[in-house]
């Protein structure tokens, strides 16, 4: 049986079980897709699901050195909106 590695994200690099992150990759055409399955062909790159983590990944370029291609800011965009905004605790 395989034994499942923990993934990097690249904003906060800290290691997470794949399922708890988003992956990003580079098709082999040189197309940059969030990849909901992890099973599209091509070069992959994690992101955690915090926009934290999606905000310091644009900030320092991480996605596009990961991927080694250039990720345009209206794809962080498209990130973002993926995640759930948080609730702010208990406010009736």
């Amino acid at each position: 049986m395989k034994r499942a590695r923990p993934r990097t994200c690249t904003g906060c690099r800290e290691e997470s079980p794949k399922r708890e992150l988003i992956r990003v990759v580079r098709t082999p055409e040189g197309e940059i897709l969030v990849d909901a399955a992890g099973r599209h062909p091509g070069r992959g790159a994690y992101v955690c699901r915090k926009k934290e983590c999606v905000l310091e990944a644009m900030k320092r370029n991480a996605l596009a050195r990961a991927l080694r291609a250039p990720v345009e800011r209206k794809f962080y965009e498209t990130l973002l909106g993926m995640i759930p905004d948080e609730p702010e605790g208990d406010i009736p």
